[in-house]
């Protein structure tokens, strides 16, 4: 797909649909300053291409017919403006009817309307920007959790970036000394050593990659099934971990027959939490039907929390739900805790969490084991990883240095080459197909 041309002006929308108090119309390209001339009356009569740039003007957007709106204009003059070109917002009242109006205006006067993530390419594409921060910008936007948002605004800050930069530089030097001995064998040029750059690019890469599952949970979130037999106390953990009643509670077992889900926060990472139906064995046949989907959740799940009823002698049920689960991606709840315990912790391999929903004991612990299993020793890095076309780039690069590392020096360059061009693919810096932009920037909202 051919990316639309930067040439033209553009228009559109910038603030999302339905009524507000303000809503943005943006324009951008060599005829932003002409069309608000063209349509904005300024306080005092001066001319929109006048006012200096980076100030707030009030005045008024004017057709044939009169008054459309007031509004604020900000004007920026080209290269000192989010794309790079000159760019012209205007701010009016928030209603669906006016900001058409508007943008009619605008294409009346020579614009044309603007593509999904146009301006943003635009920024990409006249240097404002790398292709790293440009993909943050969308996750900044598409942030659904404190620890998404942060990490989004890390990469707008280049920190991405910066870290690829620091592998590329120490890779390129070794590369250079490396090319020099093969094109001059003859004029006494030092054999370069290029095991040490290789192995420290790796052990980086292995960093970033080591974030990747934290990233996916950051930006989609994760998946907590809470299992357990009949009356084991799961909806009441659930309701408890929420903060409100979402699940029934009753004294009879098997009250919940089906799953239900609710959204669930935990330092920043989005959980949906997903409250089972009891485990046992049974003949009822729809009690069946919800051990079997219960069971589904439990293998599909990122994370189990396994409930047993600690105020009650563990069952065959309870041994072979544990034995069912992955051990490595649950955490067990020993619940009931407020009543007197027939069985502790050592008898469940790797040991369990006492909770009491009556008086809160150990709610906390339990949240930061849930942080723990899913998020691992990377809770402490300030950078995550949470873009799947950069962690494919990641590893071909580290695929390729690791293959220069056994070869001989001539075809060690080309690996090295190769693998410096899948970090550059991650900034933008190398050749980058147009297919490839036009996907990242498809992503974008119409407007950003």
């Amino acid at each position: 797909m051919p990316l639309p041309p930067r040439s033209d002006t553009i228009a559109a929308v910038a603030t999302a649909p339905g009524v507000g108090a303000i809503g943005i119309v943006r324009v951008s390209g060599p005829r932003s300053l002409a069309i608000a001339d063209a349509m904005f009356n300024a306080n005092g009569g001066r001319k929109a291409s006048a006012i200096k740039p980076a100030r707030a003007t009030l005045g008024k957007i004017v057709a044939e017919g009169g008054l459309v709106d007031e509004a604020v204009m900000l004007s920026f003059h080209a290269p000192h403006s989010y794309t790079g070109q000159d760019l012209v917002e205007f701010q009016t009242h928030g209603g669906s009817a006016v900001l058409r109006r508007v943008l009619d205006l605008c294409l009346e006067h020579g614009a044309r309307p603007a593509g999904p993530g146009e301006y943003t390419l635009r920024a990409f594409l006249n240097g404002r920007i790398d292709l790293a921060q440009a993909e943050s910008v969308v996750g900044i936007v598409n942030a659904t959790s404190e620890r998404a948002r942060r990490n989004a605004a890390l990469g707008l800050e280049r920190a991405l970036s910066t870290a690829l930069d620091a592998i590329q530089t120490d890779v390129t030097t070794v590369y250079g000394a490396l090319q020099a001995t093969l094109d001059y064998p003859d004029e006494g040029v030092p054999e370069a050593e290029i095991l040490p750059p290789l192995d420290r690019a790796v052990a980086k890469i292995d960093a970033l990659l080591a974030t990747a599952e934290a990233g996916r949970f950051a930006r989609e979130g994760a998946t907590l099934a809470v299992l357990g037999r009949p009356n084991a106390g799961k909806s009441s953990l659930v309701n408890a971990l929420l903060g409100f009643d979402r699940a029934i509670v009753g004294p009879a077992p098997g009250t919940t027959r089906d799953y239900l889900e609710a959204p669930l926060e935990v330092a920043g990472i989005p959980l949906t939490l997903i409250d089972t139906a009891g485990i046992r064995s049974t003949g009822d046949a729809t009690e069946a039907l919800g051990v079997d989907r219960s069971r589904q959740v439990a293998e599909a799940a990122d994370l189990a929390v396994v409930v047993i009823d600690r105020s009650q002698p563990l069952t065959v049920d309870d041994i072979e739900l544990l034995a069912s689960v992955d051990p490595t991606r649950r955490l067990v709840v020993a619940s009931k805790a407020d009543l007197d315990a027939s069985w502790g912790p050592e008898q469940i391999a790797g040991g369990s969490i006492a909770v009491s929903t009556v008086t809160g004991e150990g709610l906390g612990q339990l949240r930061e084991a849930m942080h723990e299993a899913l998020i691992g020793s990377v809770a402490g890095d300030e950078l995550w990883i949470t873009n799947e076309r950069h962690i494919q780039a990641l590893r071909s690069a580290r695929v390729h240095f690791l293959s220069a590392r056994e070869l001989p020096d001539d075809v060690a360059s080309t690996e090295i080459e190769d693998g410096l061009r899948a970090l550059a693919h991650i900034t933008g810096r190398g050749d980058i197909a147009e297919e490839t932009l036009a996907h990242v920037f498809a992503t974008f909202c119409v407007g950003k």
